[in-house]
């Protein structure tokens, strides 16, 4: 019965809650509760996503051959199949008379794309109906799986069951999630599939989930789930050993803190806890999350809030980090294009580096699905008349430019409805600049811009807002004034814009065509001589390009003239072409400053990919954020190398305290005994005098549940422009410490109190489960 509640004092609770804690953490796990996360049947996992009687699903569950397509001649077939957790793949490949057997998640599927939506298909699946075919698109850098089946019927199912796969994976919660991975583990360690856990499996699952448990401690464990005395686990006692393993003795510690004896929450405490969390919640509030997050129909039905219930709404999007107001657009949008930071990628064509790797539409598509609103196109002459993409000069592989601007048609506003820039780098001669003007007019219809919105040259560029759906071409534009023999010299003596651009590609196009010029409207790419020239002669829809290394310069020697350039234009950084691995640079020390277009290669995983995914995760992840307000003001004396003379926001005091982590990701998954020893470090990103690294302490052998309990803290003075980093790393005494996990933010999206926080892989994928939990302040000095 959940009534008729009683308390104690608060401290009295608060000193038994403490004393709690303290027994738990003698113990290597508590023997608490976690939701009877248990070994799913397939029946019992089928009824939870509510496809119990699904025709669909029924055929994926049979399993089916199919084609995997990936050059001219057809593959054999492969048996894919689904397994009974309902969202993993199972699929068998052969090599030279061995076989082995795979698995893939349906929560690493990014989409489904049904016919020839692939650059493989498009190049080889012509042997197969389009009707036949379809292509999984994973997250992260993971490459598609293009498939042909036996018959469209076939096809259709699977492309149906996928789908609908994927919709109940998007909304799974936390728990749910954690069950799938339990599961995942268990029949993984269960090695001779009789659905019962030895000893041996036991600590075998142990060291898979990332735990180095003491034998005694673990056997100890075994024996006291082990009802049936016969030295095997079986559902309900590998049900009981879960929960002690998924137990949080940090959370049930908070949870009595606020709850007291009788350890269920009413809608007044809990409103006292979010209050506490730095959130304005009425009763009303409180009360509805109670509805949403608590399992207990009784304790609903009470308005009261459990234990599990409150972990539930602890791991839900309400309890991250970031701020979910954020993730929507809540900025102004009606300002100039440049009065924002704009996602911006380098190279887009190659999925690898720029001297060898692959150049492919697919390299584009993924660009744009992460909100990437400028593209680069490096326009070369190609065969038949028909200009191609690839890096010059180099062995990347080619692209026809039409090809390219079929997929920026299909994928440009997928994602965000604000305007896509196309940069061209133009290397074609007059009559295939010709073509790239008929193809993009061709293929891109009405979402082209070809003419001012108002049929006037602006005084100012047009806002995100006024140029929905629209897509803009960067590119040099032919003068309308030849009167002007200073201007006419200006845009274009070749040597001083081979002076400027730092690259290692060759300016093989002087002059432009007529039709080419005419489809550049309001990014008219003009070589930079000086910043009082450009800021008393260049016009707003001028704007200029520069390479790191210019940029950086012109930072450091004219901080603020940097400043004010960018209030009135565009500006473009790019990375030196001399880098042959295609490696990033520190895109903040060009936010700092100002510049919009800040352009990385995105093919490249890394520290600076993570802080522009982090840059850009807010304002509904549309690829422009408005910039602060002393880098919109003209009259700004704003210097990012000197940030105190200026005037905004209050410096900010961060205080962060790492408690404990989750689930972390094994590391070295073929040597099953390497198991991490993880820390956390927690880096700001901003102006130089804010910039700073401070972490915990590792602790030894645990990937699972690691405890640290360690507070860092942090001034900041230009909190507008900092981002918080956060990332896991196993420490390692021989070597470099290698990467576990991060997540990275805007300091002014970050939520107080306690938070958790979900981890990304190193190419920006969920690591889910994986999560760490911490304790955030944040205070106006």
């Amino acid at each position: 019965m959940i009534c008729g509640k009683w308390k104690k004092s608060r401290s009295e609770s608060h000193r038994r809650s403490r004393h709690h804690h303290q027994q738990q953490q003698e113990q290597p796990l508590s023997a608490q509760t976690y939701g009877g996360v248990a070994k799913l049947s397939g029946h019992r996992a089928f009824k939870k996503l509510g496809l119990t009687d699904d025709e669909d699903i029924k055929v994926m569950l049979r399993g089916s051959y199919f084609w995997k397509v990936k050059s001219h001649r057809p593959q054999k077939q492969r048996l894919y199949r689904l397994q009974e957790d309902g969202m993993t793949i199972w699929f068998e490949t052969r090599f030279k008379k061995a076989y082995s057997k795979h698995l893939f998640s349906v929560l690493h599927i990014e989409s489904v794309r049904e016919g020839y939506q692939s650059e493989g298909l498009r190049k080889y699946g012509s042997c197969f109906p389009e009707e036949q075919c379809f292509t999984l698109v994973f997250r992260g850098k993971r490459k598609n799986l293009d498939l042909a089946a036996l018959s469209v019927a076939e096809a259709q199912r699977w492309v149906r069951g996928l789908k609908k796969l994927m919709a109940r994976a998007e909304a799974m919660s936390q728990r749910e999630k954690l069950e799938h991975w339990i599961h995942d583990i268990l029949h993984q360690a269960d090695k001779n599939k009789d659905n019962k856990m030895s000893f041996k499996e036991i600590k075998n699952m142990l060291r898979m989930i990332n735990i180095d448990m003491n034998d005694l401690y673990a056997y100890k464990l075994f024996k006291e789930c082990d009802k049936s005395n016969n030295d095997r686990l079986e559902e309900s006692e590998i049900e009981e050993f879960c929960t002690q393993l998924m137990a949080r003795p940090e959370l049930e510690e908070i949870f009595h803190h606020y709850s007291g004896e009788d350890c269920v929450l009413s809608v007044e405490e809990l409103q006292e806890f979010l209050r506490d969390q730095g959130e304005e919640a009425s009763l009303q509030q409180a009360g509805d999350i109670i509805q949403i997050y608590e399992l207990n129909e009784k304790a609903r039905q009470h308005n009261l809030m459990m234990l599990d219930g409150f972990m539930m709404f602890l791991l839900s999007s309400a309890g991250n980090i970031l701020n979910q107001a954020h993730t929507k657009i809540y900025q102004d949008m009606s300002q100039p294009l440049c009065h924002y930071f704009i996602s911006s990628s380098h190279n887009t064509y190659l999925t690898d580096n720029q001297i060898g790797g692959a150049s492919s539409t697919e390299a584009y598509i993924r660009a744009l699905m992460k909100g990437c609103r400028c593209v680069e196109l490096d326009c070369w002459e190609g065969s038949n008349g028909e200009p191609i993409i690839y890096h010059g000069h180099t062995l990347t592989s080619k692209i026809l430019f039409r090809d390219v601007i079929q997929s920026i048609r299909d994928y440009a506003f997928k994602d965000s409805p604000y305007p896509l820039i196309l940069s061209l780098e133009n290397h074609c001669g007059l009559e295939q600049q010709s073509t790239m003007a008929r193809h993009m007019k061709d293929i891109l219809g009405d979402m082209l811009l070809t003419e001012p919105l108002d049929g006037n040259t602006p005084k100012q560029l047009p806002s995100p807002e006024q140029l929905k759906w629209k897509i803009l071409v960067k590119g040099k534009k032919l003068l309308e004034d030849k009167s002007d023999p200073e201007r006419i010299n200006f845009i274009f003596n070749p040597e001083e814009e081979m002076q400027e651009d730092d690259d290692d590609r060759a300016k093989d196009a002087v002059q432009i065509s007529r039709e080419l010029s005419d489809v550049v409207v309001y990014c008219r790419a003009v070589p930079f001589h000086s910043f009082p020239r450009a800021l008393h002669h260049q016009k707003p829809t001028e704007m200029s390009s520069f390479s790191e290394r210019k940029a950086r310069k012109l930072i450091k020697e004219s901080g603020n003239s940097f400043v004010r350039y960018n209030v009135q234009h565009l500006s473009r950084i790019y990375p030196l072409g001399l880098k042959m691995n295609s490696s990033n640079y520190n895109p903040q020390e060009m936010w700092n400053a100002g510049c919009q277009l800040v352009a990385l290669n995105f093919q490249t995983p890394g520290v600076e990919m993570d802080l522009n995914d982090g840059r850009f995760s807010v304002n509904g992840r549309c690829g422009y954020v408005l910039k602060p307000s002393f880098l919109r003001n003209s009259q700004s004396t704003f210097d990012p190398e000197a940030p105190s003379r200026r005037t905004g926001q209050r410096p900010i005091a961060l205080t962060i305290k790492v408690i404990t982590a989750q689930q972390l990701p094994k590391l070295n998954k073929e040597k099953k005994s390497s198991i991490v020893d993880p820390f956390v470090r927690v880096e700001i990103h901003g102006v130089p005098v804010d910039c700073c690294k401070k972490q915990t302490e590792y602790r030894l052998n645990n990937g699972f549940n690691p405890c640290w309990n360690e507070t860092l803290t942090f001034q900041v003075r230009v909190p507008e422009l900092a981002l918080v980093r956060l990332v896991v790393e196993d420490y390692d005494t021989t070597s470099s410490n290698d990467f576990v996990g991060q997540f990275t933010l805007p300091l002014l999206s970050v939520k107080e109190g306690y938070r958790h926080i979900h981890l990304l892989s190193k190419d920006g994928a969920s690591l889910s489960p994986a999560t760490l939990f911490v304790h955030v302040k944040c205070k106006k000095m």
